[in-house]
């Protein structure tokens, strides 16, 4: 089986709509990389987080907001014979996508990120009270370039 770019948008958001959460990339101003799961939005071509309002994340995204995120699912372990441990494989399909973190101070538009980001999970409605739109920080991600890989599929 052959590795496959993916370059159809539908495709690639798909990809993005079957995730339960990324992986955000950062890099620290000593140059140091910075990877954690993150639970996430998207909508209209931009990704929505949130986390404490302090802590290493929020320090790296305030000296350097460039971020990679890495979405990947429909991991399957596959082998064409058990005994040859060079045959083993894992199908896949994921998405990198590349932009810039920028913090959500309006209440409002906080209150639309909660949305997208609670609508990734779930179809209910939810109402938001002041604490936790006061207390948490919300950020967004613009994508500015986007790839996918699949192999396997």
């Amino acid at each position: 089986m052959r590795r496959r770019d993916i370059s159809n948008n539908e495709e690639l958001l798909e990809i993005i709509s079957r995730c339960q959460w990324c992986h955000l990339a950062m890099v620290d101003l000593q140059g140091n990389p910075y990877v954690i799961p993150m639970n996430f939005g998207y909508k209209d071509g931009i990704i929505y987080m949130h986390g404490a309002q302090h802590g290493k994340k929020i320090s790296i995204l305030q000296q350097n907001s460039t971020v990679c995120i890495n979405f990947s699912t429909d991991h399957l372990l596959r082998y064409q014979n058990e005994e040859v441990a060079c045959s083993w494989s894992m199908k896949f399909r994921s998405v990198l996508a590349y932009g810039k973190a920028e913090f959500i101070m309006d209440p409002d538009e906080k209150i639309a990120a909660f949305n997208i980001i609670m609508g990734q999970y779930s179809n209910k409605e939810f109402k938001f009270n002041p604490p936790s739109i006061r207390e948490v920080t919300v950020w967004k991600i613009k994508i500015d370039k986007i790839e996918g890989r699949a192999f396997g599929y």
